[in-house]
């Protein structure tokens, strides 16, 4: 991995939205609630907004609350596949999934100084993404997704996590099933940190579960870079 590339997309863990896991309480109460109680640790995190059945009025709604939570404790904000939606909630990048824009035509459109995320399911899936200009790639499931919005097929395991790692020009998340107690096992990967959904935001105490995960990922990814 080209360890500069990795700084500067910079982030531990990469947090997916789900509104449907955090009813009635509210999606943006939840997300405030995980980003304040990693607050003192700026830059490690990033937060994608993924809620693919809203319309556009009430996505750019949404983007533009989460943009102010993630702008107040120092986190990244994308928003997934839709462009115009990033653009006008001034986020700081998109992420594609693997049916979207190529990369290279969403750069087009985002320009240089936002952030493409992408999804991947396989080693040639991480190698074309970086060739066509992604600044980091989603890598899953590795284990068997805790959130049933994910349905990507079997886990690929950590094996294939390490594979799509291997020989990755731009930083690897992993995804699927990812919890603290999991972690560990992905240390030598050669991945840059994790993505989670139901492992935060489907939590009793989304604030106990984000700080928990982040400790973990950093205990197991320093040594990594």
């Amino acid at each position: 991995m080209d360890a500069d590339r990795n700084r500067e997309v910079g982030f531990r863990l990469y947090l997916i939205t789900d509104r449907k896991l955090v009813a009635p309480h509210g999606l943006v109460a939840a997300c405030e609630e995980a980003l304040a109680a990693v607050a003192d640790r700026p830059g490690s995190i990033a937060l994608q907004l993924r809620e693919k059945d809203l319309d556009g009025r009430e996505l750019f709604e949404l983007a533009v609350a989460l943009r102010a939570l993630c702008s107040r404790y120092g986190a990244r904000f994308l928003v997934n596949d839709r462009i115009d939606v990033a653009i006008a909630s001034n986020a700081d990048g998109v992420h594609l999934p693997t049916t979207s824009f190529s990369p290279a035509d969403a750069r087009a459109l985002i320009g240089s100084s936002r952030m493409i995320g992408v999804s991947t399911h396989s080693p040639e899936e991480v190698a074309r993404a970086s060739a066509v200009g992604a600044d980091f790639a989603v890598y899953g499931p590795v284990f068997t997704p805790t959130s049933k919005s994910l349905d990507y097929g079997a886990a690929r395991g950590v094996e294939g996590l390490s594979a799509a790692c291997r020989d990755a020009k731009i930083p690897v998340y992993a995804l699927g099933g990812i919890t603290s107690e999991r972690m560990p096992l992905l240390r030598g990967s050669g991945a840059a940190g994790v993505a989670a959904i139901g492992a935060v935001l489907g939590a009793s105490s989304p604030g106990h579960a984000m700080r928990a995960l982040l400790d973990s990922a950093e205990r197991t990814f320093a040594k990594s870079d």
